[in-house]
């Protein structure tokens, strides 16, 4: 592949925009380029003077469109692609009536292979690079899932997900084979190329403490793996889990009892954790993820962001696709404003950037290879047109300042927003 040039507004970011003045922590080079060589961002800096060190190089020029990182997806359910934006359910009842039956499809590879490459390329379309997807109990899913990635060159994470209760026959699976199925497939994908393997269980009602200590020690085993899970994402899924396990101190503590809490842990949505449980989170330096169109697509609750990022804890933002009403990571970013709003804790959109790149990928472990367009990075960025559509152009035009038309695109933009998403340096979605 030759060396790819590409020019725009280059936004990077330099600093955490939570822990000093957000615009302070981000910069915007107005002529900026990247070089693009063998996948990887080779060299930063002005567009012009890149051009004259490089004359080889292909040029891809996007003039005043903003030039960024990919956006990074910690947690969702590619098998759930067909079923998103599914009507009137809240957690227990959505999995019930939507998630079990369509997963139940999942041991055909023929059909997870379809699924696979069609929430792909969706997600490339709204300018997402990397996610880290849940699949379902059928090795299958995770083949199909590892396989369509590869053949993209796409940094992804994924596992089989584990339920051994409380899920219908022909979706239960049990501690041991979990525990095997999950080796096999992690000795088979983990390291290879851009793939990563995290371990799986669902969450605490769909796992036996057999099922969730076998999980405990195949990450004891592998402990460079993620582990991801759910977390007191309703109140009704937390009574239920207290009366699984009464002997428990919390939900978290069914999973610290059984070696599942751990730094590089992913748990999903978090929303009503108690003081106890969010000490221990931030002492292990785990990672919460915030879905908001999935908190409020299913009536979850309001993900306590400001609090949480004060105390000091690990966070990413995601879709939870397909509880999760989008996928697009514009709307997740405009749903956590407005969740943000309704706690008296608006986000800038520096910050919402942010969470949708470096703080998803520092969630992964991943901020030393993706996240940020900087040299050394690997070349996974998007392109934002900030005036994709005449409502957006409109507003951009009356916009004072370069984070006014951001806003209003994050707000209100959707795929068409994405002029171009670049994955290990290929462009795989680009606006004519």
């Amino acid at each position: 592949m030759p060396d790819i040039l590409i020019s725009g507004q280059i936004l990077s970011f330099t600093g955490d925009p939570f822990t000093a003045p957000p615009e302070d922590a981000v910069r915007i080079d107005s002529d900026g380029g990247l070089l693009i060589r063998d996948g990887m961002i080779a060299e930063a800096g002005p567009a012009d003077a890149l051009a004259a060190r490089h004359p080889q190089a292909e040029r891809h020029d996007f003039n005043d469109r903003l030039v960024m990182a990919g956006f990074i997806d910690p947690h969702v359910h590619y098998p759930q692609t067909a079923i998103i934006a599914s009507w009137g359910k809240r957690l227990i009842d959505w999995l019930e009536s939507y998630t079990f039956p369509e997963e139940m499809r999942f041991g055909d590879p023929a059909h997870a292979a379809q699924i696979a490459a069609t929430y792909l390329d969706l997600t490339a379309a709204h300018g997402t690079t990397t996610m880290c997807s849940f699949c379902t109990i059928h090795p299958e899913s995770v083949e199909a899932f590892f396989a369509e990635a590869q053949t993209r060159g796409q940094r992804v994470v994924a596992g089989k997900t584990c339920m051994d209760r409380n899920a219908p026959d022909g979706l239960r699976d049990t501690a041991r084979s979990a525990h095997d199925d999950s080796r096999r497939l992690l000795e088979r994908w983990h390291g290879v190329d851009r793939l990563s393997y995290a371990i799986t269980p669902r969450f605490t009602p769909t796992s036996t403490p057999e099922q969730l200590e076998a999980m405990g020690a195949l990450w004891a085993e592998q402990p460079d793996c993620l582990m991801q899970t759910h977390l007191s994402e309703q109140v009704d899924e937390i009574a239920w889990v207290k009366s699984l396990h009464p002997e428990a101190r919390d939900y978290l503590d069914t999973y610290e009892a059984h070696g599942l809490l751990g730094e590089r842990g992913l748990y999903g949505h978090a929303i009503h954790l108690e003081p106890r449980e969010r000490d221990r989170l931030r002492e292990v330096g785990a990672a919460l993820v915030h879905c908001p169109t999935s908190n409020t697509f299913i009536g979850s609750g309001l993900f306590d962001m400001a609090g949480l990022v004060a105390e000091g804890q690990r966070v990413g933002l995601a879709t939870d696709t397909g509880g999760g009403s989008s996928f697009s990571m514009l709307r997740t970013m405009a749903a956590a404003y407005e969740i943000g709003q309704l706690r008296g804790t608006p986000l800038h959109a520096a910050q919402l950037l942010w969470l949708a790149t470096c703080g998803s990928a520092r969630a992964l472990h991943m901020e030393d290879r993706i996240g940020n367009a900087v040299a050394g990075r690997e070349a996974d960025l998007v392109v934002l047109d900030l005036a994709s559509t005449p409502a957006i152009a409109q507003r951009a035009a009356r916009a004072e300042t370069l984070w006014e038309q951001v806003f209003a695109t994050i707000m209100m933009g959707d795929d068409r927003a994405i002029a171009a998403t670049y994955i290990g340096g290929r462009d795989v979605k680009r606006a004519a």
